[in-house]
């Protein structure tokens, strides 16, 4: 986490920071929208600080009733992840910005094929980290210079701020029952960033919820991961286990994975609001990684997995990790074909990926198994 000053650009001169004016504001604020527009942000927003004082309630409610599950680093910081405040005190207001990775067909598409494994579309190209924070770095760099003697910090998922709320109080989107952030620009399809800064800057109206009586994304979750409207219990949502869970699953969620090697995008895709979101034209998140055969995921040591998946959020979890979510889908695959590339790991020195191994090997030796389906627990 790096601070910014007005002398971090070359050739920039100190200056004594001053008040800014109402006109000054919303000149200066008028500006950074366009010029967030120019580095390809599809919705950017202000708030202050102290905007969401409900997040750090519902925060400790999430964890006491422990559906965090095993993400430990959430509670570990828990303080400064309620309220940016905590985090930064000098910091006058929090710039929420979405890019949007909106794909141009529904990404449930990629489950019809169960001899593939399907990818979650914001997985597919390139690190989202590896995007989104240099622009904002330069977003930064350029509020500064137009407003000397200030500072920023930048923070892209990493860091203990509760984004989505902030979005929100920002005014670029509402949180939707699914708990994501979701707007009118970018339907449910975007990575949020967010900019703290010394600079008191003309805060947004929040968003409002207009999700109304919908139940779509709730209706989708292959889990019930949902058990209410507005609440997430992470310990039954397929990208927690996917992609956070170390271990092994119990048995009713392998079903329910079908043929997702990383990722859940179902709740997503399922919101109606996708129909306004206008599809990613930059190719820093082109989809070339969408359902990839699983006989050739399978087939993956370490050396191969990090080659493969180098530069995406994929390789982050590390190959056993993988290796256990293809080997469930595989079982799942009803495609006795996949036999031998499953049979390979039987004796694997990972216990987790030999047991996997042993249960998906189990389900495509039996006749009534192949060609099935997953069924929801």
């Amino acid at each position: 986490m790096r601070t910014w000053t007005s002398e971090t650009r070359s050739g920039a001169l100190p200056r004594t920071p001053g008040c800014l004016g109402p006109d000054e504001r919303a000149w200066l604020k008028a500006r950074l929208v366009a010029e967030a527009a120019v580095l390809g942000f599809c919705a950017v927003g202000v708030c202050r600080p102290d905007a969401i004082p409900e997040a750090a309630g519902r925060l400790r409610a999430f964890l006491a009733e422990g559906r965090h599950g095993t993400m430990g680093w959430m509670a570990e910081r828990e303080g400064w992840r309620g309220s940016p405040a905590r985090l930064w005190p000098e910091a006058r207001s929090v710039v929420m910005l979405a890019d949007s990775y909106a794909p141009s067909r529904d990404p449930r598409e990629a489950q019809r094929d169960r001899s593939r494994g399907a990818v979650s579309v914001y997985a597919r190209g390139r690190d989202y980290h590896d995007s989104v924070k240099p622009r904002l770095k330069r977003l930064l760099r350029w509020l500064l210079a137009e407003a000397p003697g200030h500072e920023g910090k930048v923070f892209v998922d990493t860091a203990p701020v509760m984004e989505k709320p902030l979005g929100q109080a920002a005014g670029i989107g509402w949180q939707g029952k699914h708990t994501n952030l979701l707007g009118r620009a970018f339907g449910n399809w975007a990575f949020l960033g967010a900019i703290l800064t010394t600079l008191d800057l003309a805060p947004d109206e929040p968003e409002g919820d207009h999700c109304g009586s919908c139940r779509a994304c709730l209706d989708a979750c292959p889990t019930a991961a949902f058990p209410a409207p507005y609440l997430l219990d992470a310990r039954r949502c397929l990208s927690y286990l996917t992609i956070e869970h170390h271990g092994p699953w119990p048995e009713a969620f392998r079903e329910a994975l079908g043929n997702r090697v990383f990722g859940c995008d179902d709740c997503l895709a399922a919101c109606p609001w996708n129909k306004f979101a206008a599809a990613a034209s930059e190719m820093r998140y082109a989809p070339d990684r969408a359902n990839p055969p699983l006989a050739e995921l399978l087939a993956l040591d370490d050396a191969g997995f990090r080659a493969r998946f180098a530069g995406t959020p994929v390789k982050r979890i590390g190959v056993a990790r993988f290796l256990r979510n293809c080997l469930y889908a595989a079982g799942n695959a009803g495609d006795a074909s996949l036999r031998a590339a499953v049979a390979a790991h039987l004796a694997s020195p990972d216990p987790v990926v030999a047991e996997a191994a042993r249960w998906a090997h189990s389900r495509l030796r039996d006749p009534a198994r192949l060609g099935g389906g997953a069924t929801r627990p």
